[in-house]
């Protein structure tokens, strides 16, 4: 193959695996040069396959953004249903500019005036304020979980019935290291001031004292950080998972009535939680310190001051993308840290994204219609079942597995369920319009119909509780371009935005879409047996399935990803391999199925830097690869001791 000179001079394809797979790819198209592909090695287009799926989501996710804008824009397009008339409504409000920048900061600070207010925009009585009071409404009306988080889903000792959950809170910088590694983080902690105190200061605070009460805010979540697990510590979900009442939970963590606190939400729905009512906690240590923290808070002056605007900040930072153009400008601030450049104002992308995001499946229905090839979800099927044949396959000829862990690993692979494209529901328009029923839009509304979204989603999962879990549930959109697995479920979802063009089309030779897409179904059937999802049997329920030999088997080899992934840099900062191990396991995993599968690829794209270690990694713990490259023995890209679990 021809090298692409700007990269291969200074990389040979023993040291890095996109130099061989990748040189030029741009000069020639699949159309004007077959014999291309006639000349290549199974290894080398697979290769190309795999990394168009890492690469290339971005192109995928514009054309299809484009499609739903002008379905969603055009007047004269037809709608089916009356779902996809409150789609259009929703994605006006969000366009109708002129009204949002109108009301300005005026419907947040209503909001918190119905929440309870804070001190920073003045005019606050704490004598007329209740901790309990105010975590129920912020928390169960309006979306804000500040101290702790709840949800509703299967029980993962019991997969087939839905329990209340209990989490750690998420934090204004999403992860704990942010607010523990000063020396390092510095420049995104001061970031996260300045704009946690322009925005105070667009609500009507006066700039230095709002920036003090902001600093004692940020004082307070890094209290908060200090008490939360660290990530790779609830990776091991056996661990963390403790059921009791809520009459035990009041035991244990006494700071607020949870009865009451439950009652509060569960009453729309006309569901009564008495004590006796079980709930499933995944955080108990952090909730036993947030109590004792939040007590000695409560009894302090100044604390109480701290909690009232700590748990309004985390109200106001969770409304902010529902505003005017300043308070876009002042996350802008935050954004510029964390990632190097603005979000871009391309509003109508925004939108796009708020339709998808709340009322989805009616924007589903539009692309499928419109776009979707009615013979692609029966191909990938059948795609899926040769993927899931090769993956049973490769167990037989795993000597660290014991024959009844094998056996058992092979009843999980066949209970396994797909769900591909989309939900049928969605394309009957009385069944799409029951499914959005309870939801109004108006035009001029975008701040309080994002509200509506929220507070229906809210009493639609909390009506699960009395519900036997459902397996053919589909946890997000059609429209979107991604694939998932759900352990306590047993399925994975691959939806009709991802099996589009280059990934996946109809008319492509069989070897693109399994060069492509059966990496992807693989990866997604690598992930029932990754370090977490091993921690489920075939019905979704968290259960010691595997012979402890076998166990201490994948440990052992699953380490040397650990160790192999955590010698990689990226910016000047190593990996964490505990926490990258799933992917890395399901990358490895879902390209040899792949590679057992495929005869011919498609072409790839220059990689990031986090984007090569997702090749990288496979690339150099394949004998197959070394063989096809010729890699010099004890070379970058064909060590001597290898990785392979799957």
């Amino acid at each position: 193959m021809a090298n692409n000179e700007a990269f291969s001079t200074s990389i040979s394809n023993s040291t890095n695996g996109f130099s061989k797979a990748n040189g030029n790819r741009d000069r020639e198209s699949i159309s004007m040069k077959r014999n291309f592909w006639q000349r290549r090695s199974k290894m080398e287009k697979i290769l190309l396959a795999c990394t168009v799926v890492l690469l290339l989501l971005v192109i995928i996710l514009l054309a299809i953004s484009m499609v739903h804008i002008h379905k969603t824009e055009d007047e004269n397009f037809p709608l089916k249903s009356e779902a996809e008339r409150k789609a259009r409504r929703y994605y006006k409000s969000c366009m109708n500019k002129t009204r949002i920048e109108e009301l300005g900061a005026e419907p947040l600070l209503d909001l918190l005036n119905k929440t309870g207010g804070w001190t920073v925009s003045g005019g606050f009585n704490i004598n007329d304020w209740n901790f309990q009071r105010i975590l129920e409404i912020q928390h169960n009306q309006y979306g804000a979980p500040s101290f702790f988080s709840w949800t509703v889903h299967p029980d993962l000792k019991n997969s087939s019935q839905n329990t209340i959950a209990l989490y750690e809170p998420h934090l204004t910088l999403y992860t704990r290291n942010y607010y523990l590694n000063d020396t390092k983080d510095d420049k995104i902690l001061d970031a996260c001031l300045s704009y946690m105190t322009k925005v105070g200061v667009l609500l009507g605070g006066e700039e230095n004292a709002t920036n003090l009460q902001m600093r004692d805010i940020l004082d307070f979540e890094t209290k908060l950080a200090e008490i939360i697990l660290p990530d790779e510590e609830k990776l091991d979900h056996n661990k963390i998972y403790e059921k009791m009442t809520v009459a035990e939970l009041q035991e244990v963590v006494p700071f607020i009535h949870w009865t009451h606190y439950f009652n509060s939400a569960f009453k729309s729905v006309n569901r009564r939680i008495s004590s006796s009512e079980e709930v499933v906690i995944f955080a108990r240590e952090y909730l036993e310190k947030l109590s004792q923290l939040v007590t000695e808070y409560l009894y302090n002056p100044q604390g109480r001051l701290t909690l009232v605007n700590y748990a309004a900040w985390i109200l106001v930072n969770s409304k902010i993308g529902s505003l005017s153009k300043p308070f876009q400008d002042a996350s802008n601030i935050l954004n510029v840290a964390m990632v190097g450049s603005k979000d871009k104002d391309v509003r109508w992308e925004t939108c796009v994204s708020a339709v998808d995001g709340g009322i989805p499946f009616a924007l589903s229905a539009m692309f499928i219609r419109e776009t979707f090839n009615g013979e692609s979800k029966p191909m990938a099927e059948n795609m899926i079942d040769d993927i899931k044949k090769a993956f049973k396959e490769n167990f037989f000829r795993m000597d660290w597995m014991d024959s009844e862990t094998r056996e058992l690993a092979v009843e999980k692979v066949d209970s396994l369920q797909e769900m591909i494209g989309f939900p049928e529901f969605i394309l009957d328009p009385d069944q799409l319009d029951k499914e959005y029923e309870e939801l109004e839009f108006s035009e001029r509304e975008y701040f309080n119909n994002n509200l509506k979204v929220l507070q229906y989603d809210s009493r639609k999962e909390w009506k699960k509780l009395d519900l036997p879990s459902n397996r053919s549930e589909w946890m997000m959109s059609a429209t979107t371009t991604n694939a998932y697995y759900s352990p306590s479920l047993n399925h994975f979802v691959i939806s009709a935005g991802y099996l589009q063009p280059p990934f996946y089309d109809v008319n492509y030779p069989k070897s693109i879409n399994f060069g492509a897409m059966g990496s992807v179904m693989g990866h997604e059937i690598t992930h029932a047996f990754d370090n977490s999802g091993r921690l489920y049997d075939k019905n979704g329920n968290l259960n010691q399935w595997w012979k402890n030999s076998t166990a201490q088997n994948f440990e052992k080899r699953a380490q040397c990803f650990v160790d192999q992934y955590s010698s990689y840099e990226v910016l000047g900062a190593k990996l964490n391999g505990k926490l990258t191990l799933g992917e890395n396991l399901a990358d490895c995993g879902g390209l040899k199925v792949a590679y057992q599968q495929l005869s011919t690829a498609v072409h790839g794209a220059t990689p990031s830097d986090e984007q090569t270690f997702r090749v990288i990694g496979p690339m150099s713990n394949s004998e197959d690869f070394a063989k096809e490259f010729n890699c010099p023995s004890k070379s970058r890209m064909n060590p001597e001791n290898k990785c392979e679990v799957w």
